[in-house]
């Protein structure tokens, strides 16, 4: 599936397909977001220019911007991002698809994090959205990427089916696009530091 096809399949959703904490309850699915943005304040620095990639209707985004990030909600979904501006109507969003994440945005942001996107595409696809989503933070800021690895990788094959990845793979793609991985614990997905990519 293309992008503008994953794009598509999650303008049609049904709200209550959007994760699973929904089919429990609303305060289910809000306390997953508060928990999420909770998660991510011990590795992305107070005060930060952030980007939630893939914000969907704020679940994680809003929070986030409660702790006192400034946060820029980019989905492709122009629908998921009305739903957002219902949330926050303060709140800044800009329509991307991640491959053109920097240009919607404008000035380069601290942090990126990407949760429950990525594992949506295709190899091709993915690496084209990481490669955007690395353009649009600046040298040292960091990205946080729902990026799984698996003994056996492989592309998922649905707009909901799960893409799994070896640490080879990852790697060739982070030398490619200037990302270094780092050591941190407590937090379920990994982070990276932008750096100058190779060659």
């Amino acid at each position: 599936m293309s992008i503008s096809d994953i794009i598509g399949a999650w303008n049609e959703a049904d709200p209550t397909a959007i994760h699973p904490s929904r089919s429990i309850s609303e305060d289910a699915y809000e306390a997953s977001g508060q928990n999420q943005a909770a998660l991510l304040s011990t590795v992305i620095p107070e005060g930060s220019r952030v980007i939630d990639f893939g914000c969907g209707d704020g679940r994680v985004a809003v929070p986030l911007r409660a702790l006192g990030y400034d946060v820029i909600g980019a989905d492709g979904s122009q629908v998921m991002l009305n739903r957002l501006a219902e949330r926050d109507p303060g709140m800044t969003t800009v329509v991307s698809d991640g491959t053109d994440l920097a240009g919607a945005i404008g000035k380069k942001a601290d942090a990126v994090f990407s949760l429950a996107v990525l594992i949506h595409h295709t190899y091709e696809s993915c690496e084209k959205i990481i490669e955007g989503l690395r353009a649009a933070v600046r040298v040292n800021g960091l990205l946080v990427l729902d990026w799984p690895i698996a003994d056996e990788p492989g592309e998922g094959g649905s707009w909901i089916g799960v893409t799994t990845w070896s640490r080879e793979q990852q790697d060739t793609v982070c030398a490619r696009v200037g990302l270094k991985r780092l050591d941190v614990e407590g937090v379920p997905w990994p982070v990276f530091r932008a750096v100058k990519a190779a060659g």
